[in-house]
């Protein structure tokens, strides 16, 4: 009956994000990868040189924005989440990742 998954129906979103804080130095990134591969959101995450975090997530809707919440107010242990930004929200018709990456 997995045809009557809800998340089989739901659009598939694809967004950016930039967490900004005390976020590099606390394994955030593996945080997010580890997070969202259970989660079956798709991406990749990575250090910036200006001290944030970088990344782009794909998923059913409801997930991503589960995960939106998550580095928003959350974060890994021993971060300190000042704001997230989100940027090029849309839909797409089909993940453009295989799984979820750290990048350097």
């Amino acid at each position: 009956m997995a045809t009557d998954d809800p998340l089989c129906h739901e659009p598939l979103v694809s967004v950016e994000f930039e967490v900004f804080g005390k976020v590099q130095g606390v394994y955030f990134p593996k945080y997010v990868r580890d997070i969202c591969q259970q989660l079956n959101i798709c991406g990749w995450v990575k250090n910036s040189k200006s001290g944030t975090i970088l990344g782009k997530m794909q998923g059913s809707q409801a997930l991503v924005s589960q995960m939106s919440q998550w580095l928003t107010s959350v974060g890994s242990p021993g971060s300190e989440i000042h704001h997230c930004e989100f940027t090029n929200w849309e839909t797409v018709t089909r993940q453009q990742y295989q799984g979820f990456a750290i990048r350097f």
